[in-house]
């Protein structure tokens, strides 16, 4: 028997939360690989400074996520 079907399925706030900024963080990292290579399609001589300023971007957003998913991890628990 599936847990949905055994009625065990509850949703939080929490999980909503996660599920946002996970959402919001793949689509940053998204939006700043796409910036960074139409930077570098323009100006191929700025590939060092726009790939340092881009992985810093990502990095950041995934960091975000991250301490999300642990912050509701442990306030779960």
């Amino acid at each position: 028997m599936m847990l949905a079907e055994a009625g065990q399925v509850t949703f939080n706030g929490m999980q909503l939360a996660v599920a946002l900024v996970g959402a919001g963080a793949a689509l940053g990292v998204g939006l700043i690989g796409g910036r960074a290579a139409e930077a570098v399609g323009r100006n191929p001589g700025a590939f060092n400074p726009v790939l340092i300023i881009s992985l810093l971007g990502m990095a950041f957003a995934e960091g975000l996520a991250i301490l999300v998913y642990f912050v509701a991890v442990s306030y779960t628990h």
